[in-house]
């Protein structure tokens, strides 16, 4: 015999197994990113389809270029190994190379909106780096 009582706990559990089981949708990071948004063209040159950083991109601030699992840098390439996303915030680990040494490498961004993120520093309280996705 069917029990009245029992449909809310029922529910409840039918509920949190079907939102525990949809993906939550991926954050997409491809492309150019700039410590600020309005110099972009003066940190990154666009060769076709190709972006690399401009040969004094350094004196116009910093940024990177993402490209599937490749982060690029100007002194840096990093390849993600792993990736976390918890909420708005995406935990990166990712192996990286210079032109002097190899390291592993953590990364925790946050996402603020599909054009900006910040890259938290945990070591220092309340320290972000903000970053604005160019557009070519």
């Amino acid at each position: 015999m069917f029990e009245a009582r029992r449909l809310p706990t029922a529910a409840a559990i039918l509920s949190a197994a079907v939102t525990m089981t949809v993906p939550a949708q991926a954050i997409d990071l491809t492309g150019a990113w700039a410590s600020q948004g309005d110099l972009c063209k003066l940190v990154f040159t666009n060769k076709g389809k190709s972006l690399s950083f401009t040969e004094l991109s350094d004196l116009y601030g910093s940024g990177f270029i993402i490209d599937g699992d490749r982060i690029t840098g100007k002194a840096a390439k990093c390849r993600i190994t792993s990736r976390k996303q918890n909420g708005d915030n995406l935990d990166l680990n990712a192996s990286c190379a210079t032109s002097i040494m190899t390291q592993d490498v953590s990364f925790i961004l946050k996402v603020i909106d599909d054009n900006n993120i910040a890259r938290v520093i945990p070591e220092i309280e309340n320290m972000q780096i903000k970053y604005t996705r160019c557009s070519f």
